[in-house]
Order: structure tokens, then C-alpha cells, then sequence
């Protein structure tokens, strides 16, 4: 999974060029609002003057979602078979008329920034505001000055005060995003290990869509259904080579509709740093719904490119099913926070998004983390000394209760390392988590904190969620909010690092929050799929197959069965996730739930518990893709 990239469907502009002054008066009292960097970064960033005054800079007002009871009423409703609004949906502008600002309230901030020269284009979901104007424009209409900044080696732009603005208009605004560009935002894609000497695995490797399709039962769903008039969405952040697509799907033998992909450029568009990611998320969930049309999103690695790439996807309302591959781990946002460099409004203004694409029954999917139970340490290095960074955490955007995250497994396989004389053995798919590798890696004595974070702590994303409640579908399910773990690593008193347990040791407990993921496939690397790459920008050149894993597979593997399933039965199923739950308790589940316990089935800590439906480590578990397409059809 990665981390934190024309709008033809964008509606009302702004006044452009300098207007009248607005309704709301200049005199009035000024309010603070919150921002996605603030005064914290004084004390980690390295200054370097004000920005130019005629610099370009574009900043995101996101509004606040109106009647939030009665819109989480709604999409429950549209999930329920026995409501009359069950698989009734919104449009945007239906959406936007019972649950975002009204006109007024919108025309008022536009009107605002138009009198200080910045244009505006406002998403037909009033939920984003695009403001486009200069460094000049924007310390005059919030009342801060952008500065150069350097911080962790990234220059950006940022301003040390959060902005100001008339109150009248303070209250209907969540946070502003965009006065700093600065970006931290990485794929949810892994390689293997590397290997040593004559260490060769052997097993299913270099696994194709057709592997996939005999696994997990998918078949049976081509008798009747091809992806055929549906569109798949894929946000991202980085640029590819669509002909890189189109030559694996030729190469794999998958006959697919022409000229399918769409390229979108968001905000300008963005560069090619994690095109890997890109690549497969079109490959992989083109390739299981091989008539569908793709949309690829694509905008810069920043907040308001982030924000925006969604915004542009939500509100086209064309894409039935949406993955995103990209994220970051709670336990960083909560650091930024902290620091003041970002606002604490941050997740809930995704969260408000994903709300609009559940009340719409577009079908959201995100790569839960491959970091295990542990989902900070990479980002930030076990010899950061960061207070949280080793404690038990998860991944956003795949923690919003609004979206399907996507879990990790390692299929049955055996590897024997000559060089070491280990044999590791996986008889059968368990949670993935590389602690079946530790002895492998203790024997070529990698056994050491510079190492822990990209070898021993990686796994399938999953946990409990510290920013937002345990959701109503999961309250009730055997296994939620309770967990059987594998106590292998012991976090210091702060939670800044780790040290491995002498041997594991077998824990129960509770826990509180949006549990995850929610169901789980295939995902390790020493199990994973084939990638068609070339160079970036250079279609053809150095192409080649390379090797890959993550929950970036799942999740695009995800959007594209999604879209199997509307077509197979005529229909759009909307939000799986109150659906799946269902599914999963009643007689006939479509699901297989791993839960064996113990460090045979486990990322790294989170494991199974018998008898239950959900674990911590693989969701509901597996899923027969055929039984669960012949379970949404059952619930028409």
C-alpha cells in the first residue's frame, strides 16, 4: 500500500479577479480555523524567508457535513433489505441539497476569497472549496504569512499561524488544507525480502489473475457477467504507463474492452515517484473485470492533492467501485497533530467524503498496511525516539468506518535456504505476518533493531482504530473488540521502541475502535502477483516482469470483483460493509475466517480466536467470491 496523488463535474465558480466586498463585512470579528500545519512546525522546520508574493498556491476549504445522524440513518438504510431505501441512492447534488451547506453559505466564501483576487471552484458536493490564488492573496484573506520551510530533508511552503476568517463564515468550515504542501503520503506495496546466496523460495510465486480467479472461487461468476458496464476508480497519487496494461492483460491471455483506461489529472496532475503502485492497481483490477472502464485519478502527493483526488472521484459519481492503495499510519497523523502540523480535523475531512460515496453506493476499498499490528514503524524508524511510533496502530484511510479495508494472507508454500539449512513451511493460507521468516532471518543474523522495522515487522494491516468508534455493523459480531494476540515484541514505556520477547507468548484482551481490516486475500510478496513494468514515461523501454506483494493488491483486486458482482446481477451494491457482517454471521457464510491461534496465523501480533467469526489479523477472513456475489444477489 502506498502512502499519502477536469473537473468536469465541477460546478459553481467563484467571482473571479476582485469583486465587490462581500455581504460579510471585512471589519468583523476574525476567527481562527483549523489548518493542515500550524505553529508546531517552529520548533522542527528550518526557515528560509517568505514565499514570493505572485507564487501559485492552492489551498482546499473543507466544509462541514450538515445533519451527519440523519446521512449515517440514510446510508444504513440503503444497505437494509427490508428499507424502502435499500440500494436507493444520491446523486451529488441530491446529496449536496440534504447534507452540505447550502448556497448561501458557499456564495459567502467565495465571494470572500473572490474580493482578494483568488478564484474558486466549489465540488457539487459544497463539501470542497478549490481556491486558487498567490502566496500575496492568501496572506491577505487569512491573515498569515507562507514562509519556505524545510523539515525531514522535504522543502514547502507553510504558514506558522493558523488562518483567520470572518467568523460568520468560521462556523460552517472544517479545516483549511493547502497553506503547507508539505507531503507524507507512501504506497502499501512490498517487495521480497532479499534473498541470500542460493535462498531460493519455492511455491506459488509469480502468481497471475487466473491464479487468483481458481483460489478464491471467481470463476463461476464469468458465465454471466464481464465487468460489463461498470467503471472502477483508482485514486492515486503517482503517474503510469497505461500501455504497460494493456500489454500485461495481452500477455496474460484476458481479452479486455479497448481503449478502457481514463486517465484524470487532478490539481495538475503528479509525478511518477511510486508508478509501481499505479501500474498494478490498473493491471490487477482490470484484469478481473475485463470489460469494465478504468478512471485513474491522479493527483500530487499533498493534502489538498490527496483530498481533491478523492473529491474529483466522489463527485463525478461515474466509478461504481473505488480502491486507493495510498495512506499513512494513525500514530504519524496523531504525531503531526500533536506538533500542531496538522489539523485534528484531518481524518474526519476524508471521513466526511467517504460518507458521500457510501450514500451514493460507490463501493470504497483501501489496502489496510503492511507493517503488521505495527503500522507507524517504518514511517518513522524504530530509532526515531517518537513517543507511539512502536505501539500496536493502524493505517488511514482504510481505519474510516466508511471503507472496505482490504486485509493481508500468505498462501501455503515451502521454502528451503540452503545457506542457512532452515526450511520454512506454510501448509496452509494463514494471517500474513513475516514471523514465519524469523528463524530464517535470526540465521543470517539479521536479528537487530536496524533491521526489525523492514524485516520482522511486516504483515497485513490490522487493530483497532484510536479516531473513530467501533461502527454499528461490526457491534455484536463474535471476535470484534476482543482479541487473541502473539506477544512477540515488548514496546518501551513511551511506545519510541521495541525489544523482542525471549520467546512468544500467547495474550488475550479487549479493545475499543473501528476494528480491521474487514476481510483479507492474498497478500504476501513470497506469494505474490506479477507486475508488467517499463520505464517511467517510457512505455516499452526495459519492460519486464517484477514480483510484488502488499494489500495494494487486495484492495484494486477488490474494486475490480466488485464490479463483477454489480454486472453479474444487473445491480450496484453499494457499501459492503454493513452487508458483509451480516453475511458473515448468518448460515452459509461466504467467508472462510482464519482462526487458529497462535504465531502460525498472525501479523506480527493479532491473531485467531476459535469459534469466532472476526479476528484482528484477516477480518471476516477469506472470502468464496462466488458465494458472496450469490449473497448480495440474495438481499435484492
Amino acid at each position: 500500500m502506498a502512502m499519502w496523488k477536469r473537473m468536469g463535474v465541477i460546478l459553481m465558480t467563484g467571482a473571479l479577479g476582485v469583486a465587490a466586498i462581500p455581504a460579510v463585512g471585512m471589519a468583523d470579528t476574525q476567527q481562527p480555523v483549523p489548518q493542515g500545519i500550524g505553529s508546531g512546525v517552529l520548533q522542527n522546520a528550518s526557515y528560509f524567508g517568505n514565499v514570493p508574493g505572485s507564487t501559485p498556491v492552492t489551498v482546499d476549504i473543507v466544509m462541514k457535513i450538515q445533519h451527519q445522524d440523519k446521512l449515517e440513518q440514510f446510508v444504513a438504510q440503503t444497505t437494509d433489505p427490508k428499507s424502502p431505501n435499500f440500494r436507493r441512492y444520491l446523486t451529488p447534488t441530491q446529496f449536496q441539497q440534504r447534507f452540505a451547506p447550502s448556497d448561501g453559505e458557499i456564495q459567502a466564501i467565495t465571494d470572500y476569497l473572490a474580493h482578494f483576487g483568488i478564484q474558486s471552484q466549489v465540488y457539487p458536493d459544497h463539501l470542497i472549496i478549490t481556491a486558487n490564488g498567490t502566496a500575496e492573496q492568501f496572506n491577505r484573506a487569512f491573515n498569515v504569512v507562507l514562509q519556505w520551510a524545510e523539515f525531514n530533508g522535504k522543502r514547502f511552503h507553510a504558514a506558522k499561524a493558523n488562518p483567520k476568517v470572518p467568523a460568520a463564515l468560521a462556523n460552517d468550515i472544517l479545516c483549511v488544507l493547502g497553506l503547507s504542501d508539505y507531503s507524507r503520503f507512501t504506497t502499501r506495496f512490498v517487495k521480497q525480502a532479499d534473498a541470500s546466496g542460493s535462498d531460493t523460495p519455492a511455491g506459488p510465486l509469480n502468481l497471475t489473475p487466473q491464479d487468483l480467479i481458481q483460489h478464491y472461487d471467481v470463476a463461476p461468476l464469468y458465465k454471466r457477467a464481464t465487468g460489463q458496464g461498470q467503471t472502477i476508480g483508482i485514486v492515486t497519487l503517482a503517474d503510469f504507463n497505461a500501455e504497460d496494461a494493456y500489454a500485461f492483460w495481452d500477455q496474460m491471455g484476458i481479452p479486455v474492452k479497448a481503449n478502457r483506461i481514463t486517465e484524470i489529472p487532478v490539481d495538475g496532475g503528479t509525478g511518477w515517484d511510486g508508478y509501481e503502485e499505479t501500474t498494478l492497481d490498473v493491471q490487477q483490477s482490470g484484469a478481473l473485470a475485463p470489460q469494465a472502464d478504468i478512471r485513474v485519478y491522479e493527483g500530487p502527493n499533498s493534502d489538498t492533492g490527496f483530498i481533491d483526488t478523492f473529491a474529483k472521484a466522489i463527485n463525478e459519481d461515474i466509478a461504481q467501485q473505488i480502491s486507493v492503495s495510498w495512506g499513512e499510519s494513525e500514530p504519524a497523523i496523531q504525531y503531526f497533530v500533536d506538533l500542531k502540523m496538522e489539523t485534528p480535523q484531518y481524518a474526519y475531512a476524508y471521513n466526511q467524503l467517504f460518507m458521500q460515496a457510501a450514500a451514493q453506493g460507490q463501493s470504497m476499498f483501501a489496502a489496510a498496511g503492511d507493517e503488521g499490528a505495527y503500522d507507524a514503524v517504518r514511517e518513522f524508524g524504530l530509532g526515531s525516539g517518537v513517543p507511539g511510533v512502536a505501539n500496536l496502530s493502524v493505517d488511514n484511510p482504510a481505519d474510516s468506518p466508511y471503507i472496505t479495508a482490504a486485509g493481508g494472507t500468505t498462501l501455503p508454500f515451502h521454502f528451503h535456504s540452503p545457506s542457512t539449512g532452515i526450511d520454512v513451511v506454510n501448509e496452509q493460507e494463514r494471517a500474513w505476518g513475516w514471523d514465519y521468516l524469523y528463524p530464517y532471518f535470526d540465521a543470517r543474523g539479521l536479528n537487530n533493531p536496524d533491521q526489525w522495522a523492514a524485516r520482522y515487522l511486516v504483515g497485513g494491516g490490522g487493530g483497532f482504530s484510536a479516531f473513530f468508534p467501533t461502527p454499528a455493523y461490526q457491534s455484536g459480531v463474535p471476535g470484534v473488540n476482543r482479541y487473541t494476540g502473539v506477544q512477540q515484541w515488548l514496546p518501551s514505556s513511551d511506545g519510541s521502541s521495541l525489544t523482542r520477547a525471549s520467546q512468544p507468548t500467547l495474550v488475550t484482551g479487549s479493545g475499543t475502535g473501528r476494528n480491521m481490516p474487514d476481510l483479507s486475500m492474498n497478500a504476501d510478496p513470497y506469494t505474490g502477483y506479477l507486475v508488467y513494468l517499463s520505464d517511467p514515461g517510457q512505455p516499452g523501454v526495459n519492460a519486464g516482469y517484477a514480483t510484488y506483494g502488499g494489500t495494494s493488491f487486495v484492495s484494486p483486486q477488490l474494486a475490480g470483483l466488485s464490479a463483477l458482482i454489480n454486472d453479474a446481477d444487473h445491480t450496484r451494491v453499494g457499501f459492503w460493509n454493513p452487508q458483509i457482517y451480516r453475511f458473515a454471521v448468518q448460515k452459509n457464510s461466504p467467508f472462510t475466517p482464519l482462526n487458529e491461534s497462535g504465531p502460525t496465523n498472525d501479523n506480527d501480533f493479532y491473531t485467531g480466536t476459535p469459534g469466532t467469526v472476526y479476528n484482528q489479523a484477516t477480518g471476516l477472513g477469506i472470502p468464496d467470491v462466488a458465494r458472496l456475489a450469490s449473497a448480495f444477489s440474495g438481499h435484492r
